[in-house]
């Protein structure tokens, strides 16, 4: 049931553009309403069907991108000035800021506002990103740094809720194990490299303002010092007092993880087999002693009473033991027991303490290093972000930009021609194309980087989550 919430947020995420979102949003409305009429005509298009089949999610999708299309302040490539933007040139022509000229406006094509200088900023939009920006020469530079950071954020606060989602297979297929030498040093893993990487990242925003930015350190490098236990480049200062001691802690936290899930676990694995075939051998041998000593007591006169066994005095058989029928009832009864253990003994799987020591390598490697990896994929989400608003960009300036930029009365009869040319190439290139593309991405993000970390089929056929499944009995099948 997340998946129904967490799919199309991280579709949005590559497709925000408040626009295309309503576009998005009111074809799949239709199909919502029209529903009962729709399903009645019984189409034979597979491609409609298809379509139309998904039109819930779809309607999801559509409403996250308008949301992430707010927080973009993104409309077909257009910011939207609601609240005034909180920056402001006018005191860059005082004595404290520039002085600055109308010479100065026109000598220079491009000018750089100092935030530093009071009055320049006056405090962040209320929502979204700032409309100045979409202006501004430096409006990649910016956008890049936001958008690679927020998808770093979101893909490893995606990941580790998978990881979390893990506690609960364990728990229900009873493996303690599991979960201490597995569940938790994962988390431990994550949490000491990637979810530090977020702690320094929220730092960064709220330590360092516009007089102190020029000396803010790059993550990147410090990222990379911290994992190589490099503290002596000058060329890049530490966040804060006590960085080294700390991010070393972390580091080596995080590397004890490895052999716990690697070695540990396994070496458990082999002391938990050799600990349940001792066992086994004691049952094996049990079974004989006890026929033995029940031997040893019928067989034995002397001993009177104080022995096992019973005697026959008078033709009364007195004693303090099993008489000789339930003697033999006992014995039947532990050999019984046995073979049952022996039966259930049979059944588990044999051993291999080779095939077990390289599946537990080839899962730790493989969860160690993609860690790495899947946090570097999530990156998808900046970059398919970026390409959906160039390409929104691009489309407005070859096309719109044409008509609109007209100041002759033919401007008007121009742009009638032009705009059914820009609606087409907005629904086939950046809703239907850019759309398949971000959904494809984001089905790739649940299925690979999500769902390994608490998926394994194991040669299951893989079977969706589906009431109508359950009201049916397929999953009785």
């Amino acid at each position: 049931p997340y998946t129904i919430i967490t799919f199309p947020f991280l579709f949005a995420v590559m497709f925000g553009d408040m626009g295309h979102g309503l576009l998005m949003t009111s074809a799949a409305l239709y199909l919502v309403i029209r529903e009962s009429r729709l399903l009645a005509q019984k189409r034979d298009n597979e491609m409609f069907n298809m379509v139309f089949s998904g039109r819930y999610i779809i309607l999801l999708m559509g409403l996250f991108s308008v949301y992430t299309g707010m927080i973009y302040n993104d409309c077909f490539s257009k910011s939207l000035n609601m609240f005034g933007s909180g920056w402001s040139i006018k005191p860059m022509f005082g004595s404290k800021g520039g002085n600055w000229s109308f010479e100065t406006l026109d000598g220079n094509p491009v000018l750089q506002l100092d935030p530093v200088v009071p009055g320049v900023f006056g405090g962040p939009y209320p929502l979204g990103i700032d409309p100045v920006w979409n202006i501004a020469t430096n409006k990649l530079t910016f956008l890049n740094s936001f958008k690679m950071k927020m998808s770093v954020i979101l893909g490893v606060i995606h990941m580790l809720f998978g990881v979390s989602l893990s506690l609960f297979n364990h728990l229900y297929f009873k493996k303690p194990l599991n979960i201490f030498l597995g569940f938790i040093p994962e988390i431990v893993f994550m949490s000491c490299l990637f979810g530090y990487l977020i702690l320094l990242i929220f730092y960064k925003w709220t330590a360092y303002d516009a007089a102190t930015s020029k000396d803010a350190p790059s993550l990147l490098i410090s990222f990379i010092n911290m994992c190589l236990f490099n503290y002596n480049d000058p060329t890049n200062k530490p966040l804060y007092k006590g960085q080294m001691g700390i991010q070393s802690l972390l580091v080596v936290i995080a590397m004890s993880c490895v052999p716990c899930m690697l070695v540990v676990k396994t070496m458990v694995l082999r002391r938990q087999h050799l600990w349940k075939k001792h066992l086994s051998q004691m049952r094996e041998a049990s079974p004989a002693q006890k026929v033995e000593s029940l031997e040893q007591a019928g067989t034995s006169s002397s001993t009177g009473l104080t022995q096992q066994g019973t005697q026959k005095f008078g033709g009364v058989r007195v004693g303090n033991g099993p008489t000789e029928d339930e003697a033999e009832i006992i014995e039947h009864d532990q050999l019984s027991q046995h073979s049952d253990d022996a039966d259930e003994h049979t059944e588990e799987e044999p051993f291999n303490f080779g095939d077990v020591a390289v599946h537990q390598a080839i899962h730790t490697i493989e969860y160690c290093l993609g860690c790495i990896s899947n946090t570097a994929s999530y990156l998808r989400l900046w970059a398919l972000s970026l390409a959906h608003a160039q390409l929104s960009e691009v489309l407005w300036g070859m096309v719109m930009h044409i008509g609109l930029s007209s100041a002759s009365g033919g401007g008007f009869f121009g742009l009638s021609i032009i705009f059914p040319a820009f609606a087409t190439l907005t629904v086939c290139i950046l809703l239907v194309m850019e759309g398949l593309s971000a959904f494809l991405h984001a089905l790739r993000l649940h299925w690979v980087e999500f769902q390994n970390k608490f998926y394994t089929g194991q040669g299951f056929k893989f079977l969706p989550f589906s009431f109508e499944s359950i009201l049916e009995g397929r999953f009785d099948e």
